[in-house]
């Protein structure tokens, strides 16, 4: 085989970042989404894969057929769509995170089991619609840690069993639909309280300890035969003192696959993700990886360099010939699995689209939505000079708050003037441990208190490190706390609840997105306003 033959078969096991959007000018991380330039030339030399994201349904659809074209070879092509397709693309469906089933199971699992392969079902049809043929999810970490600052409601469940039963539904849903699914992250992130895209987190549980809790949902996703399992960047000394778990041979030879029995698609968690990046450059940490047992390596921090250390380790006789075979027959299998997507005629593909989200995917997202619903005290009054406190991650990169979210114009009809409190507006903070809040920053009208609040990738928290409780109870006793909902955290409303009397107007909902903001504003008795929208279905 010559040098070039070899250089293009492993090009096959990488997974590079794409934008969802068709021009370089669209993109929205530019720091991990390489530009067409390169992706057509990478694609041109082999790659094999891209992870997608942003821009809307239409907008995938074209990119997919695009980066098709650019290859010439099967892709596959892939996005971190846990949430439902609409999480990441407008215009398709945007389901509540899955620990909003997970804690449905705990009362009625039947219910809980059927609605989650509904949930892996709508994943699958949309994805395989738009071009995708590989949905990264289930995530079967087990959250039994509330302040899990990046798994958190993405966990289908806070315990084994729950977890295992409601990810294997999604397995067989999503993959019923013709699209492989991912089940991570292996060997379980679930109970951390520190962030892996950022910093390497250490999980010093017993070999029976992950045996009892974090890996019985992985066993239940291999026994509803998911594609693939992606790694973990964690270190478990328990099972390898010196790597990390993506980069083990104890966790992804020894455990995955000669233990759990897994004969699938092996995929890294993104290698660009600090946790490997500070200690590894991208040469070594692919050639770690692949060594470990990895088949596929997802999101290098630079693809060239990854190639070239590869092809080097095979060269030199570090990895094997057969090594290299093995791979890419499970990936050639894995593509089997899927479904085309069919005629490529523009009136095709216009129909397509127009039925995306389908009548029953409709209803699933509103059954969803009023089943994870909690709510207590009556409606909200008018007020004249009301202020409308709204609490999110980042007002520059919020898809959950567009322009005509219910969260801004249900309480602006009502006479509630919007506040957006986020990392970037100046400080709320008094530095009085008692009273926390500025009110005289405010103004002096009642406050309706929006709190969008949840565990997700690079923020490093799971919102518990500021003082909402003593928020609440400043707002409390200065007699101005008109209502007061919370999107995302279960543990955070769970733990404001019990500070409220009980004729004070809350709500909590899972989802954060305007169709939540709107059942949860709905039950405050805050009624559609004109012009409401930013809906997915």
């Amino acid at each position: 085989m010559t040098s070039a033959d070899l250089r293009r078969q492993l090009a096959q096991l990488l997974v590079v970042r794409g934008s969802g959007f068709s021009r370089d000018s669209q993109r929205r991380y530019p720091r991990w989404e390489l530009s067409n330039a390169e992706l057509q030339q990478l694609l041109e030399l082999g790659v094999g894969g891209v992870i997608l994201l942003g821009g809307s349904a239409e907008d995938l659809r074209l990119r997919c057929a695009q980066l098709q074209l650019w290859a010439q070879q099967p892709l596959l092509l892939c996005a971190d769509v846990e949430e439902g397709v609409g999480q990441r693309f407008e215009g398709a469906s945007w389901l509540v995170p899955p620990l909003a089933l997970g804690r449905l199971h705990g009362n009625d699992p039947a219910r809980a089991v059927e609605l989650a392969e509904c949930y892996g079902r709508c994943c699958g049809r949309q994805a395989r619609l738009l071009g995708l043929n590989w949905v990264l999810g289930p995530v079967c970490d087990v959250n039994n840690n509330p302040f899990n600052p990046v798994i958190n409601v993405r966990a289908w469940g806070e315990t084994p069993e729950s977890a295992g039963a409601l990810a294997a539904a999604f397995v067989r849903g999503c993959q019923g639909e013709g699209v492989l699914a991912c089940a991570k992250h292996f060997p379980g992130h679930g109970d951390t309280s520190s962030d892996s895209h950022l910093e390497l987190p250490l999980i010093p549980h017993s070999q029976e300890r992950l045996n009892a809790v974090e890996l019985p949902p992985f066993r239940a996703a291999i026994t509803a035969d998911v594609a693939s399992v992606m790694t973990a960047h964690l270190q478990l000394p328990a099972l390898d003192s010196t790597h990390p778990a993506t980069l083990s041979p104890a966790v992804l030879t020894t455990l995955l696959r000669q233990d759990l029995g897994f004969t699938g698609l092996v995929v890294t968690d993104a290698l660009v993700m600090d946790a490997i990046t500070k200690a590894y450059g991208a040469a070594e940490a692919a050639v770690l990886a692949f060594e470990a047992g990895a088949d596929l390596i997802l999101m290098p921090a630079d693809a060239s360099a990854a190639l070239d250390g590869l092809a080097a380790a095979v060269e030199s006789g570090r990895i094997s010939q057969a090594r290299v075979k093995a791979s890419l027959e499970r990936r050639r299998a894995a593509l089997q699995r899927c479904r085309p997507l069919g005629a490529e005629r523009l009136e095709a593909v216009v129909q397509e689209l127009s039925t995306l989200v389908a009548d029953e995917e409709r209803a699933l997202t509103h059954e969803l939505l009023e089943l994870s619903l909690e709510r207590q005290g009556g409606s909200v009054r008018a007020a004249a000079d009301g202020v409308n406190l709204i609490r999110l991650d980042s007002q520059l990169n919020a898809p959950q708050l567009p322009a005509m979210a219910p969260a801004l114009l249900r309480p602006a009809a009502q006479g509630y003037r919007a506040v957006l409190l986020d990392g970037r507006s100046p400080s709320p903070w008094s530095g009085n441990a008692e009273a926390p809040l500025a009110l005289d920053r405010l103004g002096s009208g009642p406050v309706l208190l929006q709190l969008l609040v949840r565990g997700n990738p690079f923020r490093g928290s799971a919102g518990g490190d500021e003082p909402w409780p003593q928020v609440v109870r400043q707002l409390l006793g200065a007699g101005r706390l008109a209502a007061l909902a919370v999107y995302g955290s279960p543990y955070l409303w769970e733990q404001l609840r019990t500070l409220l009397p009980p004729e004070l107007p809350a709500a909590y909902s899972p989802g954060q997105m305007p169709q939540a903001q709107a059942v949860v504003l709905e039950a405050l008795g805050l009624r559609a306003a004109a012009l409401e929208g930013g809906f997915t279905d």
